[in-house]
């Protein structure tokens, strides 16, 4: 154990642009960040000699699979989106986009495999009848859509109607047996509970069950919270949308996913459910740096309540994806604390550029073999594909 859509896409908008443009507004990921091409002698790994740009070069004929990778329909824009303006940005960047355009994006970057899921919050904060229609819908579109048309370029995270647990673990199985989707991704709170909450058991129990895993995404917060935390009444220092990039990719969105990581594990989720499966994308939401602190400070709290050491549970039942975090600072860190076999490639298309990603990973200096458990294998792997 560690210590206790029609040809390529054109450039995307850049954060600076993200958080003035009117339609920005609850685009569903923050933007990349900058890529660090190099770092301090003393952390690369001896046995390499290749400079930044040749280890890119030796590694051109890297495959990758993408495993935070989001689509929209005109449906789900009507949805989630806050106006016209907002359905735009969106219809622009090609979130709703599953033919072409999205092909020739994943060609041009080098990108085998997309595994798709439902922009946030997808449907699971729509109750009864209707939510269950609606997430059923939105997985039918991906099976009679991308997943026929493009034969192994696309598989799929399920969309669930979590305000229907019962409906949404039996929606999960039969996507699973019948269809082959490879899991669950859901989009922060549900109804203001989280996934600890013992509503959401059964959900929990036939993931584990099918040995499937679920990816949690960030969500944006309860109106409670956005008020407190996220707003302020000095209108002098609100430009426009500052308050909702805040509340979402700005920051508020992985607070938000790694407070629910140490919910799940505080309230003995993984003692229940052992052999359940979490994916967190972005390079860990804040994990690595806050590790160490919040493995002392919940050990002993939690010593005689959980089976395990606290930190435990972050190296048996977590995976971490590079969703949108292209820092070769970041991923080294993350490293630090998690096995590498945990640990896999995500570009967070397209609210991130899919050749940026590729790009960057290719010229990160790792071991070769680390690189491609990193890219593609650990995926295929967990969830039983190959590219």
């Amino acid at each position: 154990m560690k210590p206790i859509e029609q040809g390529p896409a054109q450039p995307l908008i850049g954060r600076r642009s993200f958080v003035t443009h009117a339609a920005a507004l609850g685009a569903g990921v923050g933007l990349s960040a900058t890529a660090f091409a190099s770092f301090d002698d003393d952390k690369k790994d001896p046995e390499i000699s290749l400079g930044d740009q040749d280890i890119s070069l030796r590694d051109q004929d890297l495959k990758f699979i993408g495993t935070e990778e989001t689509f929209s329909t005109p449906e789900l824009l009507m949805l989630n989106s806050i106006n016209e303006d907002h359905i735009a940005f969106l219809e622009e960047i090609g979130l709703s986009d599953l033919g072409e355009r999205r092909i020739g994006d994943m060609d041009e970057g080098g990108l085998n495999v997309q595994i798709l899921s439902a922009h946030t919050p997808s449907v699971q904060n729509v109750p009864g009848q209707e939510g269950i229609d609606f997430a059923y819908r939105l997985n039918r579109q991906l099976i009679d859509g991308p997943m026929a048309s493009y034969p192994g370029r696309f598989q799929a995270f399920a969309t669930l109607p979590l305000q229907s647990p019962e409906a949404a673990a039996d929606e999960l199985e039969r996507l699973v047996r019948e269809d082959g989707f490879l899991g669950a991704l859901t989009n922060g709170h549900i109804g203001k509970k989280y996934l600890d909450h013992p509503d959401f058991e059964p959900v929990l129990a036939r993931a584990e069950a099918l040995d499937v895993p679920i990816y949690l995404h960030p969500g944006y917060p309860a109106d409670e919270i956005f008020q407190i935390y996220y707003s302020t009444t000095r209108s002098e220092y609100t430009k426009e949308y500052q308050d909702y990039i805040f509340s979402g990719s700005g920051y508020g969105w992985h607070q938000e996913v790694l407070t629910q990581c140490i919910r799940m594990i505080a309230y003995g989720v993984f003692d229940r459910f052992p052999n359940l499966k979490i994916i967190v994308g972005h390079m860990g939401e804040g994990l690595p740096f806050y590790y160490e602190r919040i493995a002392g400070d919940m050990g002993e709290p939690t010593e005689n309540s959980l089976e395990k050491p606290f930190e435990q549970y972050f190296q048996d039942n977590f995976w971490f994806t590079t969703s949108a975090f292209f820092q070769d600072e970041l991923l080294h860190l993350l490293l630090k604390y998690i096995s590498v076999d945990r640990v896999m490639f995500a570009t967070d298309y397209p609210f991130a550029g899919i050749k940026e990603g590729t790009d960057w990973f290719r010229a990160v200096d790792l071991p070769r073999e680390d690189k491609e458990k990193i890219a593609f294998r650990n995926a295929e792997n967990l969830f039983g594909i190959k590219v």
